[in-house]
């Protein structure tokens, strides 16, 4: 993998770049539509490349691992082959999920063992094993085994957490190191930054991760509760850490203004399940602000969900169709406004790219933040 970072903005550390792999070219920044079980909910891939235009898609590991298994997914020659997406895959290493699963887990030095959602089995993931089974998923971009905590926690406790984190990921990159891809394809290995919203322990992580030279990194355990100026300060703290000349991944953030705010303090990659989740309960993301489409408002405006977006769902349906289809509970609804909001947001981050490259993103985000966080 290959990062080039083209233009930093003056007025920020917003920056414009490009990450080569061997699936095609990223631009940056980047938004990376939620495919958890290899399918991001209710979209055709014909339509993530030609309508949302997405440049590349997360799997999780947790997910995959219990079903399909890795047995499928390896006679068919990886997530690529299983799913049909020809461009870049990143797999979370489902240290987030672990962490959800808080009454059914049970977290040691040697890694964790946790219960099946879905039937209940016993199962347990190590740093090692975690590598073996995204080498088995053969994402482009893969993530180091890490702890989520929560928000709030200890100081203690986070600190704690850290240090195994850490532990776990030299023991992550002796297990990458020492193996290879089995497509005959690279994959890179991404560290997280942990920490909570401690200072001192977010610098000594990021300073950690950054020492360890991978091809990118992340910021882990933020957008888990706590209030946006404190993941903004963390943020920030971090990427004045994190080497410039890498890409950095902000994972599961956020709302469109938590992006260009957090592209404004030097992020280049940026995921998050809100665009579909809130999809399918009937909330839009528009250039213009955030719209409920069950209320009332909207029953008879005619007028396209968002033209300016350029994609075929937004300038197509209008208001009042999609609000009928919601209302009614069509699955048509779901598909609408699940391409609709994903292609919002490779929009926004389009959009953040192109006024980097020309030099007034500042007055741009600012005016921008103010719009997409209005309630219409």
């Amino acid at each position: 993998m290959k990062f080039t970072l083209e233009k930093k903005d003056s007025q920020s550390q917003a920056r414009a770049g490009q990450i080569q792999t061997d699936h095609g070219l990223i631009n940056t920044p980047i938004f990376m539509p939620v495919g958890t079980a290899g399918t991001v909910k209710a979209v055709h891939q014909r339509e993530l490349k030609e309508d949302i235009q997405a440049q590349i898609i997360l799997g999780n590991t947790y997910h995959l691992y219990l079903r399909p298994g890795l047995d499928i997914l390896e006679k068919a020659g990886g997530l690529h082959k299983f799913n049909g997406w020809d461009r870049p895959i990143l797999t979370d290493s489902g240290g987030y999920q672990v962490f959800s699963l808080a009454g059914t887990r049970k977290i040691k030095e040697e890694g964790v063992t946790f219960k099946s959602h879905i039937d209940g089995s016993k199962h347990n993931f190590t740093p090692e094993n975690v590598m073996d089974i995204q080498r088995t998923i053969g994402a482009d971009i893969i993530m180091a085994f890490d702890e989520c905590t929560p928000y709030p926690c200890e100081y203690g406790y986070a600190r704690n957490s850290m240090d195994m984190t850490h532990r776990w990921l030299k023991r992550c990159i002796d297990r990458f190191d020492a193996t290879e891809g089995k497509y005959g394809y690279h994959q890179t290995l991404f560290p997280i930054v942990q920490g909570s919203v401690y200072k001192d322990l977010r610098k000594q992580s990021a300073e950690f991760i950054a020492a360890q030279g991978r091809e990118g990194n992340a910021i882990g355990g933020l957008s888990v509760g706590e209030p946006a100026e404190m993941m903004y300060e963390m943020t920030e703290l971090v990427t004045e850490i994190l080497p410039a000349d890498k890409p950095r991944y902000l994972m599961g953030v956020g709302t469109p203004a938590n992006i260009l705010e957090c592209i404004a303090l030097g992020v280049d990659m940026f995921d998050c399940v809100m665009p579909t989740r809130n999809a399918r309960n009937g909330m839009l993301f528009t250039s213009e602000g955030i719209i409920n489409i069950r209320n009332e408002k909207w029953k008879d405006d005619f007028s396209p969900i968002d033209p300016l977006i350029g994609n075929y769902a937004s300038s197509f349906y209008s208001k009042a169709y999609l609000r009928h289809l919601t209302v009614s509970k069509e699955i048509l609804a779901a598909q609408i406004a699940s391409i609709h909001n994903l292609s919002f947001y490779l929009w926004l981050v389009g959009q953040a790219r192109e006024h980097i490259l020309s030099g007034d993103f500042g007055v741009w985000k600012d005016a921008m933040v103010k719009k997409v966080s209005t309630r219409l």
